[in-house]
């Protein structure tokens, strides 16, 4: 009788999780709406003071993303003016909606990756996640390894779709 191999575990095959790099702290919104006159309306002195007042505390160990949900024409400043008070309290965030957040997240942990480590090595992203992981990340990952990899695919490693292979 023949000894079973895992020619997976053998193999010189790299497998890289996005999943890994999903960041897990709390998530939050900023909403301008919130601040508007009737939701409509941006009032400067009004919106100055509520900030002033505001207790910041509320998105320490949070990533906040800052936004206007409202159909509301928002001046540029009034989003600045909110990021000056979250980074005055060191409170990582973003202008923009939670998807621009998630994006910004993965960037920052994808741009860490040393792409020379999957140099002439096959590569299978991994798919399946129990964390959201944006379509932004597996292209912006892709497009990290693609000039050095041998092959990448997409999928679980013994299940895989092929994405790339290497030129001879």
């Amino acid at each position: 009788m023949s000894e079973i191999v895992n020619r997976v575990a053998n193999s010189p095959l790299v497998t890289i999780n996005l999943e890994d790099l999903y960041r897990k702290e709390e998530r939050a919104v900023f909403d301008i709406k919130d601040f508007l006159f009737q939701e409509l309306v941006l009032k400067e002195l009004d919106f100055r003071t509520a900030l002033k007042s505001l207790d910041w505390n509320k998105y320490k160990s949070k990533l906040v993303a800052v936004t206007c949900t409202a159909d509301a024409i928002v001046p540029a400043w009034a989003f600045m003016l909110v990021s000056t008070y979250l980074s005055s309290n060191e409170v990582e965030h973003v202008i923009g909606d939670l998807m621009v957040l998630e994006n910004f997240l993965f960037e920052s942990s994808i741009s860490k990756v040393d792409p020379i480590i999957y140099k002439d090595r096959p590569v299978v992203i991994k798919g399946c996640s129990k964390f959201p992981v944006p379509a932004y990340a597996y292209g912006r990952l892709l497009n990290l390894i693609q000039p050095y990899a041998k092959s990448i695919m997409y999928g679980e490693p013994c299940s895989t779709v092929p994405l790339y292979k290497a030129p001879k």
